[in-house]
């Protein structure tokens, strides 16, 4: 199955709202970068390589060929399975230079979690780095045809795959090469399809458009970000984090630093070495760096700004320390940064004020709007069409209730005072969100209980001492058996990916329950970590990723 084109209206009748074909969809923004800035650099990786706007053309319109050659055609989904590393960045622009729609996935997905994307997705052929293609033996693969295969040395190095795979490096060809487009590829043509955490389901596939990606972190919504910007991009491009501002850099024709993943003690030193004017912190990350040492070093650097989502409580000091402006936003997978701050916050917890083109009202369970100082869950419309998701690939029931009366409910709580700074109150949605990564607690709570010591589960988040959350797995076991939760972990490693496990592990002789049978989460959560509690970091137990996700 492949997502159908929305209609399309003439060029010159084009709402003023949305900008030109040239300034947000990825075939022309590198069409017109090569053209126009060809000698400036686009990206700078790890290892100090670069890439050019005219070398950035040549190889993506190379992997085009490639995937085209491999049967790929206009408007299906490929999925796309890998770190960041420069093969990652050519597979998102390549899938949408053809005008197909770019499906990351979790590195760190297996199991349960990974069939189900797999599925949902509809893709048949997937770009997958070498060494997660041991996970896809034994899953099942629905629709899956094909494999292309990054980091294999050119196919020298073994591969062990479940279906028929070509090296990525074997991906070549000229424009030439390339089919005819049936038609533009249009602003509100879906660009990709983000697979983001369920709170009572399985994970659900987020719907994006170009416009939608192209105003996310645009110039209306990040005005302090600029075409002269160096961008370090610290989140992974199967989230919005990293995928977004590797957008938002080449439409402003800009340049990104695309390491494979973040790092505290290499985070300054590759700041410098890469000359990045601008950064996207964590509140975890920040809170890191802030307690390193100080140095003299520390101003030593060309960073002017950098954002701190959520914004962490040492903002002030951080700005103080090394120097770049703070900013911080609320925004999520499926919206486009409706609350933006002012550079260097002082209201503590603030996450910003409504930027403009973006409607937001905070109401009660009824939609009906609530006071200052009261906390609602916010809801949210654009003037600009596209400029948020279109809903949730095949899952029109998600998508009915996201999107009710008009209003894109995110199921999270605020509250708002008086002058209009927002604060993020709590999830209205039962979700966890742990180090940057959201967590769908069903998902958790299903590997559980496929243990057969386990009769029933709740997966819960309770404070962590870093901020956002930590895992807890409330558990009840089976008759006549009994838990041991380091053994429980064990298991868990091969069916959970490192930053769904739990730290915590309780073990009650039954859930508490409402009438109709639902696990009370709310009395879970207010009772919190107990004395019989069990934290798996005090038992010494570290579960870490490996080279690549897990």
């Amino acid at each position: 199955m492949t997502t159908p084109a929305p209609s399309t209206a003439p060029a010159t009748h084009r709402d003023p709202r949305v900008p030109a074909r040239e300034a947000c969809v990825v075939r022309y923004l590198i069409d017109r970068w090569a053209a126009e800035r060809g000698s400036q650099v686009y990206a700078v990786f790890d290892d100090g390589a670069q890439l050019t706007y005219a070398q950035l053309r040549e190889r993506v319109i190379a992997v085009a060929a490639g995937l085209q050659a491999q049967g790929v055609r206009r408007g299906q989904h490929v999925l796309a399975w890998q770190p960041n590393l420069p093969d990652m960045l050519l597979t998102f622009f390549a899938i949408n230079y053809l005008g197909c729609v770019y499906v990351p996935i979790n590195t760190a997905y297996k199991g349960g979690v990974l069939e189900h994307v797999i599925d949902n997705s509809d893709a048949q052929v997937a770009v997958v780095h070498a060494d997660l293609v041991p996970r896809l033996q034994g899953t099942k693969l629905a629709r899956l045809e094909r494999l292309v295969v990054t980091g294999t040395a050119n196919g020298t190095k073994p591969v062990d795959a479940p279906l028929p795979w070509v090296p990525f490096e074997q991906l070549t060809g000229t424009y030439e090469d390339l089919l005819p487009l049936d038609r533009p590829i249009e602003p509100w043509d879906t660009q990709s399809i983000i697979y983001t955490s369920g709170t009572t389901g399985p994970s659900k596939g987020v719907l994006s458009s170009y416009l939608h990606m192209y105003t996310n972190p645009g110039p209306e919504s990040w005005p302090f970000i600029t075409g002269a910007d160096r961008f370090l991009v610290n989140m992974p491009m199967f989230h919005i984090g990293g995928l977004g501002l590797s957008f938002a850099m080449l439409a402003r024709g800009g340049s990104i630093v695309l390491p494979e993943r973040f790092s505290t003690d290499r985070f300054w030193p590759l700041v410098r070495e890469t000359e990045c004017t601008a950064v996207f912190l964590l509140g975890v990350m920040a809170t890191f760096l802030l307690k390193a040492p100080a140095s003299a070093e520390d101003r030593q650097h060309k960073v002017r700004t950098c954002l701190i989502v959520p914004l962490a409580e040492g903002a002030t000091e951080f700005h103080r320390r090394f120097g770049p402006d703070v900013y911080t936003i609320f925004n999520m997978t499926e919206i486009s940064s409706p609350i933006v701050s002012a550079p260097n916050p002082t209201v503590s917890g603030t996450c910003g004020k409504v930027r403009a083109g973006v409607d937001v009202r905070l109401v009660d369970e009824n939609d009906c709007e609530v006071a200052d100082g009261t906390v609602g869950e916010m809801i949210l419309r654009t003037e600009r069409p596209w400029a948020m998701n279109h809903g949730y690939y095949k899952n029109a029931v998600a998508t009915a209730s996201a999107w009710r009366n008009g209003w894109f409910h995110t199921g999270d709580a605020f509250r708002r005072d008086a002058e209009g700074n927002y604060f993020f109150v709590d999830r209205m949605k039962d979700a966890i969100r742990r180090r940057g990564e959201n967590i769908s607690s069903f998902e958790v709570e299903v590997e559980i209980l496929a243990h057969p010591s386990i009769r029933e589960a709740a997966a819960i988040a309770v404070p962590s001492e870093l901020g956002e959350d930590e895992v807890m797995a409330v558990v009840a076991a089976a008759p006549g058996q009994q838990v041991d939760p380091a053994q429980l972990l064990e298991f868990l490693r091969d069916r959970l990916a490192y930053f769904m496990i739990p730290r915590y592990v309780r073990v009650l002789e039954a859930l508490p329950k409402t009438p109709t049978a639902k696990v009370l989460k709310t009395e879970l959560r207010a009772e919190g970590v107990t004395a019989d509690t069990w934290d798996r970091e005090k038992a010494g137990i570290s579960i870490r990723r490996d080279k690549i996700g897990q």
